[in-house]
């Protein structure tokens, strides 16, 4: 095989399942790997990171069959020119050294290749007029992150001093997150503990799973209320680590899949239609809590915000209901 002279960071290998018989080769791609956006992904066919079968394609409408096996040198990231944007966010608080906000459901937090516009760091940049750069270009004051489609508190580093401090409470575990989810079933116990090691998924590169070959991950939880008629639960999560999609996916191994998350096992026909008119694309999921100690005066500091929309609207329509 040959590729283009960009230096490639991973090689990933998938088969096409029956289901994408007849599939564009750059929508295979976009669906199995989700860190790129689809013309991103066309770009790379394009230069010659893509072989079917070990064969160089460079054409994004190839059609694939089932079967295939189609390899893709995933290229290092290449510099992104992220410019301000006036997107609007809610401040909880801030001061020299950090900035606490609500994130809203929609709202993507740093950019990447093929998105380098209507993020969560375009937002911060107009609004802030320094941020921490450890984070580099892409992620200048981001030490943690919610999916675009979770609500909720975030904690971001305004100096590169406030972002050591931050990284490594994350890091050491000391950060207290909490969570409102909305699960589809009626779930049987008061209180549990989830510890089971998460990894990507094998063949679907957007989604994680349940591996023992993955990282480390603990998330607790407490029943709230079960919503009987809806055949929906409400829970309060805890996660002590921070893999990525931690709550969606141990949820889901329990057989719980958050309301609105069909990546792992939300069925839409299972809810109200009228649950599904309020969530719109946003999942079920809130970080309502979030502490920590400020990194300079090292006060601990503690920020609890009602469940914003449209969690709000669900669950209210769930009591009323």
């Amino acid at each position: 095989m040959s590729k283009s002279v960009k230096k490639v960071t991973e090689v990933l290998d998938f088969t096409v399942g029956e289901e994408a018989e007849g599939k564009r080769l750059d929508t295979f791609l976009t669906n199995a790997y989700g860190e790129f956006s689809r013309s991103y992904i066309q770009k790379l066919i394009e230069e010659g990171f893509v072989f079917i079968d070990e064969l160089e394609v460079r054409k994004p409408s190839k059609k694939v069959k089932a079967g295939q096996k189609i390899t893709f040198f995933v290229p290092s990231g290449e510099p992104l020119e992220i410019m301000p944007e006036d997107i609007p966010f809610d401040t909880v608080y801030e001061d020299q050294h950090i900035i606490v906000l609500i994130k809203p459901c929609g709202l993507v937090v740093h950019p990447s290749p093929g998105h380098s516009r209507g993020t969560l760091v375009n937002a911060l940049l107009y609004r802030v007029k320094e941020l921490s750069g450890i984070g580099g270009v892409e992620r200048p004051g981001i030490v943690h992150r919610l999916d675009k489609n979770t609500a909720g508190l975030m904690v971001v580093a305004k100096t590169d001093k406030a972002h050591v401090s931050l990284a490594k409470q994350f890091q050491n575990r000391t950060v207290l997150k909490l969570y409102h989810a909305l699960v589809s079933g009626l779930i049987k116990e008061e209180s549990g503990v989830i510890e089971k090691p998460i990894a990507r998924h094998i063949i679907d590169r957007k989604r994680f799973s349940v591996s023992q070959d993955g990282k480390p991950a603990k998330t607790e939880y407490r029943l709230i209320k079960r919503f009987e008629k809806h055949k929906v639960s409400l829970l309060d999560v805890r996660i002590y680590t921070g893999r990525t999609h931690q709550i969606r996916v141990h949820l889901s191994s329990l057989g719980y899949p958050i309301l609105g998350d069909t990546t792992y096992g939300f069925k839409s026909s299972s809810v109200d239609p009228k649950i599904r008119e309020l969530m719109g694309d946003c999942h079920m999921l809130v970080s309502y809590r979030l502490a920590f100690s400020h990194p300079i005066s090292g006060k601990w500091m503690d920020f609890k915000i009602q469940d914003p929309e449209p969690f709000r609207s669900v669950l209210a329509f769930l009591e009323d209901t």
